[in-house]
């Protein structure tokens, strides 16, 4: 099993989990984050006065999946996810060795 965690761009959420659920994939953990990478923050202008935002806005969408489905799920989150812009985001991918599901007590791929 796989863990995907995807840095993205809050606008583009709903594309994310559109193309995740077409691929097969059920569930999924949004957290809200801020972050930058090589974009830096940018400059805005509040009531005449010039600030910088470090941080920007960014979600962190984490799905666990079968090793069967990571090609599909990581092809479906870079496709949805992507603007060609600075900032688009980044995928990490990692093992999980186990998955237990607390209600039915269900371990492994049966409890994805």
């Amino acid at each position: 099993m796989k863990k995907i965690e995807a840095i993205i761009k809050p606008f583009k959420l709903d594309e994310v989990k559109e193309a995740l659920h077409e691929v097969g994939l059920q569930g999924m953990t949004v957290i809200e984050a801020k972050g930058f990478g090589r974009q830096r923050g940018h400059t805005e202008l509040y009531r005449g006065a010039e600030y910088v935002v470090d941080f920007l806005p960014k979600l962190k969408v984490e799905v666990v999946v079968a090793d069967s489905q990571l090609d599909a799920a990581l092809e479906a989150v870079s496709s949805a996810a992507q603007t060609g812009k600075i900032g688009d985001g980044k995928i990490f991918v990692s093992d999980v060795s186990e998955v237990v599901r607390i209600r039915t007590g269900e371990t492994g791929d049966k409890a994805i």
